[in-house]
């Protein structure tokens, strides 16, 4: 099982978009893949017509299973949760009942070969607990003049949660462009200067700017469903090919 946790403190850069079209593109070589919604938000759990949950799943004693099927063949759904009454619960748990939650996320990963975080804008307790269940982290940055903010910041939390790890099974899958747009000086100058400071790390494909891609959730469809001879159709299938 390879477990993504789709993460940056900065909102606005694809990561629910990129959580989405990835999930939607690994279900599509066949494989069981689960999309867990961990953005109070719950654009991904919308974005693929499923209702968000009245109660944070993790945290609800419950015989029914936590996860749902969606319309996409091999995708099923951990939904988010918008009760902010349930969210703060989650947030101040104290070491004993996150590892409860811990035992419990694990449980409920068992049996898929992929399963992708769409994580909040924040380094907070909850982004901390997708960390901590992931074997990989990947890192959307929107190509603008703020693209480096807080970045720094997020690689350096990203290396306190490997060094947590015992097994040392966390990996840095990679950093991904979004919202390309090469007609733009300032695209290709952000692009070289992420290249030049990362490296390796960062994905060869990048994610245009696409009309298809801002619309495809208002019609609770990934973008492959959407619109699959779209540019940004294309490069998620390209991403999704690279990353795997």
């Amino acid at each position: 099982m390879r477990v993504f946790c789709i993460a940056n403190q900065k909102g606005g850069v694809g990561k629910t978009t990129t959580a989405v079209s990835l999930a939607d593109t690994c279900a599509k070589t066949g494989a069981r893949t689960l999309l867990a919604d961990f953005d109070p938000q719950c654009n991904a759990t919308s974005g693929l017509g499923v209702a968000p949950a009245a109660n944070t799943p993790l945290t609800t004693e419950s015989a029914s299973p936590l996860t749902c099927a969606t319309h996409i063949p091999n995708l099923d759904m951990l939904p988010g949760c918008r009760n902010v009454a349930e969210i703060e619960v989650l947030t101040r748990c104290n070491e004993s009942a996150m590892q409860q939650i811990r035992q419990q996320l694990q449980q409920t990963m068992e049996g898929y070969d992929f399963v992708l975080f769409d994580c909040p804008p924040s380094l907070g307790q909850i982004t901390q607990l997708a960390l901590s269940a992931a074997t990989e982290i990947i890192m959307p940055i929107q190509c603008e003049f703020f693209a480096m903010e807080g970045l720094v910041q997020m690689i350096e939390v990203i290396k306190k949660a490997m060094h947590k790890r015992q097994n040392n099974d966390l990996q840095f899958g990679g950093i991904v462009l979004t919202m390309y747009d090469a007609g733009l000086e300032l695209t290709h100058e952000v692009e070289k200067e992420v290249r030049d400071f990362f490296g390796g790390i960062v994905f060869d494909t990048v994610i245009p700017r696409d009309a298809a891609v801002s619309e495809a959730p208002s019609h609770a469809l990934p973008i492959l469903e959407y619109a699959p001879r779209s540019r940004g159709a294309r490069a998620y299938t390209e991403l999704c090919m690279e990353m795997l």
